[in-house]
């Protein structure tokens, strides 16, 4: 087989791929869609479950009135300070677990246990502690955040190659060029991994905290229509934060795989 028609294979495996990709999401959400308006009209009524016809007429009031950019901006900003504090302490706490025994042992425990607490319970927390105001939903995100981020750190780092590290020093490579041109390398993919998983968290957590005590946000929005009995406009914010939120997550997938391609050919070699 020649290499023109290798490249054309190829390229018709990606479009199918492609194409069948495409079809189960429109498929899926097609079947979401018809559930969704035959619960709302048969089994229950528009008043309890509003059909999606009532809450997208709901959403493009609000997209109209630009106030959702303004709210979405205040929850995304507070989800990404929360995640800098949990980076500024997840990543050394990380590097200490992964390079030491004796800090293993001392902050396992603490880590593991701080990544287990319900989300709802830092939410109370930092109504309790902070009251209503903008520090609670900060600390909330980067608390539930950063046992994802040490973990992940200290996983990179223990499956860094010794032998890569010996041979190192045997070159007269100093630390700091061994920790760039090695250390760096293995446990970005780590904290990579551990961002994804800990933002998928974060950002329920934040919509929760501003629930229960946030002057903005659009869990400040989905409280005040809940006290309105605006179940149109609760279900209206709650998709619309969803979706732009899982476009978020897809392009930080896009460029997990664009940043770490080499590791996909390592795999294959």
């Amino acid at each position: 087989m020649t290499q023109a028609a290798t490249l054309d294979e190829t390229s018709r495996r990606f479009a199918g791929a492609r194409l069948r990709r495409t079809s189960g999401l429109v498929l899926g959400w097609a079947v979401f869609l018809g559930l969704w308006a035959f619960t709302s009209s048969v089994i229950l009524d528009q008043f309890t479950l509003p059909g999606p016809v009532k809450v997208g007429q709901e959403i493009w009031e609000i997209a109209k009135t630009g106030a959702f950019i303004d709210d979405f901006q205040a929850s995304i900003s507070k989800t990404f300070m929360g995640f800098g504090i949990a980076v500024l302490i997840g990543v050394p706490v990380g590097y200490l677990m992964g390079r030491s025994k004796y800090w293993k042992a001392f902050f396992h425990d603490g880590v593991v246990g701080a990544g287990s607490i319900p989300g709802i319970v830092y939410a109370l927390m930092a109504l309790v502690i902070f009251g209503i105001g903008f520090l609670g939903p900060v600390l909330a995100v980067g608390l539930i955040s950063m046992p994802f981020i040490a973990l992940g750190v200290a996983e990179g780092l223990e499956g860094v190659d010794d032998d890569l590290l010996r041979m190192s020093t045997a070159y007269g490579r100093t630390e700091r060029r061994t920790f760039q041109d090695i250390m760096v390398p293995s446990i970005l993919p780590y904290i990579f991994a551990g961002v994804r998983l800990a933002f998928a968290i974060a950002w329920k957590v934040e919509a929760l905290t501003e629930v229960f005590g946030s002057s903005n946000g659009v869990g400040f929005q989905i409280r005040f229509a809940f006290q309105a009995f605006s179940i149109t406009r609760v279900i209206a914010w709650t998709l619309m934060f969803i979706v732009l939120l899982l476009g978020i997550e897809r392009l930080l997938a896009v460029l997990e795989r664009r940043l770490f391609r080499w590791r996909t050919w390592e795999q294959t070699t």
